[in-house]
């Protein structure tokens, strides 16, 4: 095992960051309905630790079922009188308003993400907070470019077909990049005309829980956007059993995603899922080598490898395995471990103490199970306190092995040789998981002919990590249910109803007349 290269300075104190983006962190985080903040008396609480410093930062008010009821009733309020009834032209104000409110407190929400949950801030304010900035923008523009449409081929009849608001969306958010993750699923049902619930992660709760707050500044109407906080089992169960919870919405891990199956399933509610991933980056030998390189570091690094599009199974033809694995390895071995809020900092602290544990756990497994550890799989002793682990790179033949079959969710990627695209293709294939697929090559009939064959909702060819918000996104098998985008995210948030008038007067049968 080697260590990464590490040249980033001490880690901030917490008091460091409030005082340089001037935040105002509370003593404790709540819950928020019909536009204002919950009282935090009398409910349990959770201490939240900063993942850098090791420093809590806030307890946690977890909101039970009655709390919960209080946010969905505030969400049915706006559902079924206001929102819902404006025209696409009355709603788009409150959607400028919102957008420029973000961008107002942009670098206030980067910086907080970065210290709930570890993130580089540099990552957070390049990317994440355009994102949700171009989600806004993007289903407010959708929004408008949506019609009927009508059939008069009977003759008799002309049957007109309309999309309405399905009503009030229960959206339950991820810890690891949440402000991006929601804001699409968010954006998209405010755009169509619904409420919204939003569970935040008991790990990430002052993200949302400020974001929400921010977007109130554009003088939304009580109860449009509501907010609840704390673990899946009470917060998240009570939420999907809620009869007045129309469609939920869910970004997160497969088994949250199978317990929220379960709990809406009496309500027969509709679900869209994301869930997770163990996506196959398949670099053949005739792909751009540096480019390949480059690429699957991204796919390995980018969130500090928490997220389910990690390209965290590497496949490399055997042709050039050899000078992939050393030339990968020696990269990984120079990532900057650091402090989130230092630019050069690459990879940040794993996001909780039981997680950075869990993530380390796989390399002793790797071990045990006869594969071999090229890189990490041990704590980032640099620090004194933070949950800094290095990047861990498992070499492997055997892609049965645990590692190779279950989602690690952290800098963590096994290698594989492969001799033909056909056995790339059954490797990338044999995985409980279809969320994504990296593809390295410059020959045009390989790219295709695999493109077809791997089961996975993105295929991304020669690119990691890129999206294009009308094509939808989402996961075969074990990933999820359904799909964002623009089409998916309007089948999914809205009913479509059809009112069928007759062209002329009927002259029906007049029963009982004798």
């Amino acid at each position: 095992m080697t260590e990464a290269l590490n040249t980033c300075p001490a880690i901030n104190s917490v008091r460091d960051v409030v005082t340089r983006f001037a935040l105002q962190l509370p003593d404790t985080v709540a819950g928020y309905a019909a536009g204002q903040a919950m009282a935090t008396t009398g409910v349990d609480s959770l201490e939240h630790i900063c993942p850098s410093t090791e420093e809590s930062l806030y307890r946690l008010a977890v909101c039970d079922a009655g709390i919960v009821d209080t946010a969905v009733r505030a969400a049915r309020r706006v559902a079924d009188s206001h929102w819902a009834r404006l025209s696409h032209s009355e709603r788009k104000p409150v959607f400028h308003r919102m957008i420029d409110a973000i961008d107002r407190h942009q670098d206030e929400l980067a910086a907080i993400q970065a210290l709930e949950v570890g993130l580089p801030l540099s990552v957070v304010q390049a990317m994440h907070m355009p994102r949700t900035i171009e989600n806004f923008e993007f289903f407010l523009e959708v929004a408008g470019t949506l019609g009927g449409h009508c059939y008069t081929q009977t003759g008799n009849y002309t049957s007109i077909v309309t999309r309405e608001p399905a009503g009030v969306l229960a959206l339950i958010a991820p810890w690891n990049a949440p402000l991006v993750l929601s804001s699409m699923k968010l954006a998209a049902a405010l755009a169509l005309g619904n409420s919204v619930v939003i569970k935040a992660s008991e790990y990430s709760p002052y993200s949302l829980y400020r974001f929400v707050e921010v977007l109130h500044e554009a003088d939304l109407p009580p109860g449009l956007i509501n907010l609840v906080n704390g673990p899946g089992p009470i917060t998240g169960d009570a939420l999907a059993k809620h009869p007045d919870v129309d469609v939920i919405g869910l970004v997160g891990g497969t088994q949250t995603g199978r317990a929220i199956v379960e709990s809406s399933a009496a309500g027969l509610k509709k679900v869209g899922l994301e869930l997770g991933g163990k996506s196959a980056n398949i670099i053949l030998d005739s792909a751009n080598f540096e480019a390949a390189i480059d690429g699957s570091l991204i796919a390995m690094l980018a969130g500090n490898g928490e997220q389910c599009l990690a390209g965290s199974r590497i496949l490399v033809q055997e042709g050039i395995a050899d000078d992939f694995i050393d030339t990968f390895v020696t990269r990984v071995g120079q990532v900057r471990i650091g402090d989130p809020f230092d630019v050069a900092t690459e990879l940040g602290p794993m996001a909780f103490a039981r997680h950075r544990d869990r993530v380390l756990s796989y390399a002793s497994i790797a071990a045990q199970e006869g594969a071999e550890v090229l890189h990490g799989g041990i704590p980032c002793t640099d620090f004194e306190r933070g949950y800094y682990i290095h990047p861990t790179v498992v070499l492997t033949g055997d892609n049965s092995l645990r590692v190779c079959q279950e989602e690690i969710f952290g800098p963590f990627v096994t290698i594989q040789r492969f001799a033909s695209q056909e056995q790339a293709v059954a490797l990338a294939n044999d995985s409980p998981y279809g969320l994504v697929s990296y593809l390295w090559s410059d020959d045009l009939p390989s790219v295709m002919d695999m493109s077809r064959q791997i089961k996975a909702g993105t295929v991304w060819v020669n690119t990691p990590l890129t999206r294009d918000l009308r094509a939808p996104f989402g996961g075969y098998k074990q990933s999820g249910i359904g799909r964002d985008g623009l089409h998916s995210s309007v089948e999914l948030l809205t009913e479509e109803k059809t009112v069928m008038l007759p062209n002329q007067p009927l002259q029906l049968p007049k029963l009982g007349a004798g």
